[in-house]
């Protein structure tokens, strides 16, 4: 293959790699809305300039169950808050529908061969759960979650396992992200970023992202591929019962 037939090759699309809290389903703002009913059963405001620390990683350095603690001035036992904290939570997340423009993404993206796959730092129980409560676990080749990797967002190790697993550069493919830890880690592993933040984070700064969009109702994927600098993807269509990884 000759330099220039290998450089058009490099911005030729094979994958999509998506984030899942926050970008296809916006579990982000039940998560806090648990953690501010517990702060609020205790008499207090869940501080959400520190909350934003939390999303997107599992290796922040805040821990709000320290926070609660050093507001109330003694030790609580989360043995027992912390499941029916974790139901509040799950309630929630479970009656949240895909949000606006993922669907049609997915199916774009399948329509033209693209490998699909979700690089999330939640666990791998709770990613799955949801993909199959809302139908579309079967559409994704590959998941890498916490638990196959050491650190997670903004470390890179999730996005670079997410490549090595469909078996793509990062040149061949584009991440969507919610989060400034998610962008953070996309851009690491060589990727190129969408940023899409949620409600939470409209306000963070996303400046290291490609691009940034509000919703993913506004785009189509030849419209992202092309902002980010690809080859239209126009390959055929193949089959979506794909196997999870």
């Amino acid at each position: 293959m000759t330099d220039t037939a290998a450089g058009i090759d490099d911005r030729a699309l094979r994958a999509v790699v998506f984030d899942f809290d926050g970008l296809m389903v916006d579990t982000e703002s039940t998560a806090l809305r648990s953690w501010q009913r517990l702060y609020q059963s205790f008499g207090e405001d869940l501080p959400l300039e520190k909350w934003v620390e939390l999303i997107g990683t599992w290796d922040a350095l805040w821990d709000p169950r320290a926070e609660l603690e050093q507001r109330l001035g003694r030790p609580l036992d989360w043995t027992a808050i912390e499941p029916e904290r974790m139901a509040v939570e799950h309630g929630l997340a479970d009656e949240q529908p895909l949000l606006p423009g993922v669907e049609t993404l997915i199916e774009e993206a399948l329509g033209v061969g693209l490998r699909l796959a979700v690089a999330s730092s939640s666990s791998h129980s709770w990613v799955a759960h949801h993909l199959e409560r809302l139908g579309i676990a079967q559409l994704f080749a590959v998941l890498a979650t916490r638990h196959d990797v050491t650190r997670t967002k903004p470390d890179p190790a999730l996005y670079s396992l997410a490549l090595a697993r469909l078996g793509v550069r990062p040149s061949q493919a584009f991440a969507l992200e919610d989060s400034v830890h998610g962008v953070a880690s996309a851009k690491h592993a060589g990727l190129a970023v969408v940023a899409v933040p949620g409600p939470i984070m409209r306000e963070a700064d996303f400046s290291a992202a490609d691009l940034r969009v509000d919703s993913l109702a506004h785009v189509t994927l030849a419209g992202l591929a092309s902002s980010l600098g690809f080859q239209p993807p126009t390959q055929p269509s193949r089959p979506t019962d794909l196997p999870m990884e």
